[in-house]
């Protein structure tokens, strides 16, 4: 079947509809197949042009044999077999290719930042996410010391992991917004409530 979403039965209808030699009739049993294929589908009648792909689709099911008048211009046969355009990559040489790009483009932009806050705020989440990235390719366990060394090489020596930054590096935020330190905390203390509560049951 050249679409088989639309089951044996469909096409079945589609090749008794090519064989029809009157025109009216044939016309007839094509909009009654349209239909048919509609109702298969129907959290898809609102979407734009779907009517116009049940055509296209019945033109193929036909497999292009099909006399009719189409109420659209259908999808020629000579379009089923063209290639896409080939897909340019960008050719960069990346020192370390675990990292990716992302990882040295967001560097570049923190060197570019001012000292402060936000920068930090910055650094601190590149860092997160070279050590997830060597993780995932190497496979192995990684201190801060090798993310220190890779982070002053990609920025020459611009950036580098303080205490500041590393103390940033595990205040990531939860879903909610806060602290897992916070999280943490208001779970203690909503256990300690319970627990106070039960005793004095």
């Amino acid at each position: 079947m050249l679409l088989p979403e639309y089951g044996r039965s469909i096409q079945n209808m589609v090749d008794y509809c090519c064989s029809i030699s009157q025109r009216e009739e044939r016309q007839r049993c094509a909009n009654s197949i349209i239909a048919t294929m509609g109702n298969m589908f129907p959290q898809l009648r609102d979407v734009p042009d779907f009517k116009h792909k049940l055509w296209d689709h019945l033109a193929i099911m036909s497999d292009f044999k099909l006399d009719i008048d189409y109420p659209y211009e259908v999808i020629k046969e000579d379009n089923l077999i063209v290639k896409p355009d080939q897909i340019s990559y960008p050719h960069k040489k990346i020192r370390y290719r675990h990292y990716g790009q992302i990882i040295v483009d967001l560097i570049d932009k923190a060197c570019e930042m001012p000292e402060g806050e936000e920068r930090d705020n910055l650094v601190a989440l590149i860092c997160n996410h070279m050590r997830k990235d060597y993780v995932l390719w190497n496979k192995d366990l990684i201190d801060d010391v090798k993310i220190s060394e890779d982070l002053k090489e990609y920025s020459s020596g611009k950036l580098c992991l303080t205490e500041h930054i590393s103390d940033l590096m595990q205040q990531r935020f939860t879903v909610y917004g806060r602290p897992s330190n916070e999280r943490k905390s208001n779970g203690n203390a909503k256990n300690q409530k319970n627990n106070k509560r039960n005793f004095k049951k």
